[in-house]
C-alpha cells in the first residue's frame, strides 16, 4: 500500500516501497529509493539518489525485509546520497549534507543539522537545533542534548577495550561546543556550556562551563573568561550573543527562555 498525495513531486527513477506514505508538497529527486514503511512528512525535499529506509541486518538472515519504520519529520532537507536506516525518527526541519549516514535506532529532534559525509552509528539520542558539521562520527548509544555544535572532524567513540562487545557511548550537555578534529573517548561526560578545543583528546568527564585543551585534555578554566578576539566583548555562555537559526533570534535568549 502507498498513500502518496497528490501535491508531492516524484522525479524520473524514484523507486517507492510498499508501506509509504508521501505527504503533501513532498519533492523527491531523480532515482532516490524510498523503501518499506517509511513516511515522510509534508514540504521534505529528498535530494537524488539518497535511500530511505534502508535494509538493517536482519534483511541479511533471509533477504525478507522486516517491519522497520522510519519517520522523517515536515520540512526537512535531505541531500543528494544521503541514506537512513529504518527504525529512526527524524524531528521537523531536519537537514542533512551530501552522503550522510544515520544508521538504525537514532532519534534526531527538530531543527538539526548534520554535515556532509557525517556518520550517525545508530542507537543514539540527537536533541534540537544540534549542528554537526561536515565528517563527524558518532558511535553508537551516544546522546547528544539540545543547542550542541560539534565541528568538523570529531569522532565520539565508544568502545572501552577494542574491540570488544561493549559500548559506551559519550554524553554530551546542552549547549556544549566541540571544536574541530577532537576525538572524545568512550563513555566520557561532557558537561552543559562546556567548550573543547580544537585537537583535543578528550580521556574524562568534562564539568559544566569548563574549558578543556590538548592530548589528553586538561581543564585550563572558565568559558566565561573567553573574549571575543575582534570586538574584546564576553563570547559564553554562547547563547548571550549568537543567535542565527535559533528559537531566541531577534528577542534574546532570556526572553524565549521565559515561554519555552
Amino acid at each position: 500500500m502507498k498513500n502518496i498525495a497528490k501535491t508531492a513531486t516524484i522525479k524520473e527513477g524514484v523507486i517507492i516501497g510498499e508501506n509509504v506514505t508521501i505527504e503533501d508538497n513532498v519533492y523527491i529527486d531523480y532515482g532516490a529509493i524510498i523503501k518499506d514503511n517509511v513516511h515522510i512528512k509534508e514540504g521534505t525535499f529528498v535530494g537524488a539518489q539518497c535511500i530511505l529506509g534502508e535494509y538493517l541486518a536482519d534483511f541479511l538472515d533471509d533477504k525478507v525485509n522486516k517491519k522497520h519504520p522510519l519517520v522523517i519529520g515536515k520540512n526537512s532537507v535531505i541531500r543528494s546520497k544521503t541514506i537512513i536506516y529504518g527504525d529512526c525518527v527524524i524531528g521537523d526541519y531536519f537537514q542533512s549534507g551530501h552522503r550522510v549516514t544515520i544508521r538504525e535506532k537514532s532519534m534526531i529532534g527538530h531543527h538539526t543539522r548534520i554535515g556532509t559525509l557525517s556518520d550517525i552509528q545508530g542507537y543514539c539520542e540527537i536533541g534540537n537545533y544540534v549542528s554537526l558539521h561536515s565528517n563527524v562520527h558518532i558511535g553508537q548509544t551516544a546522546k547528544i542534548a539540545d543547542f550542541v555544535w560539534i565541528y568538523p572532524y570529531v569522532i565520539l567513540t565508544n568502545d572501552p577495550t577494542p574491540p570488544s562487545e561493549t559500548m559506551t557511548g559519550v554524553t554530551v550537555d546542552k549547549f556544549a561546543v566541540i571544536a574541530t578534529n577532537v576525538t572524545v573517548l568512550p563513555g566520557v561526560h561532557i558537561g552543559a556550556d562546556a567548550l573543547v578545543g580544537a585537537g583535543a583528546t578528550v580521556t574524562r568527564d568534562v564539568g559544566e562551563g569548563r574549558i578543556v585543551v590538548g592530548n589528553p585534555a586538561k581543564d585550563v578554566g572558565e568559558v566565561t573568561k573567553i573574549k571575543n578576539k575582534e570586538t574584546g566583548e564576553d563570547a559564553y555562555p554562547w547563547r548571550y550573543h549568537f543567535d542565527r537559526g535559533m528559537p531566541w533570534k531577534g528577542i534574546g535568549y532570556d526572553e524565549w527562555n521565559k515561554n519555552n
